[in-house]
């Protein structure tokens, strides 16, 4: 199965930027977080990331192109959400000011 093949099954992963990195490189704590965001820039996976991290409450590294500060604050700022990845299918943009950074998912969630 190639790449493009699993990620539509449901592994995203695969088609990370980020596959290939050292984790221990990804997790990594204060202004260092910033460093690794760039690596999500124009990642194919970007929102599938997000969701993932944002569903599960993954408290540590960078997930989706945003730093753990910048997701508890878009946590804290729509607390009615239940469903991230549902949300980032049904919304284009997300302003997440009290994170001060919009996210663009680089394309749209596939329904499951």
């Amino acid at each position: 199965m190639n790449a493009n093949a699993k990620r539509l099954s449901g592994d995203w992963r695969v088609s990370a930027n980020c596959q290939h990195k050292d984790p221990n490189s990804l997790f990594v704590r204060g202004r260092k977080q910033h460093e690794v965001k760039s690596i999500c820039a124009g990642c194919p996976v970007l929102t599938e990331c997000l969701s993932h991290a944002l569903d599960n409450r993954i408290e540590f590294g960078v997930w989706g192109g945003l730093t753990e500060r910048q997701r508890r604050a878009l946590l804290k700022t729509r607390p009615d959400v239940t469903n991230w990845t549902e949300y980032l299918q049904a919304t284009p943009t997300i302003d997440a000011a009290a994170a001060d950074t919009t996210v663009r998912p680089a394309r749209r969630l596939r329904a499951a």
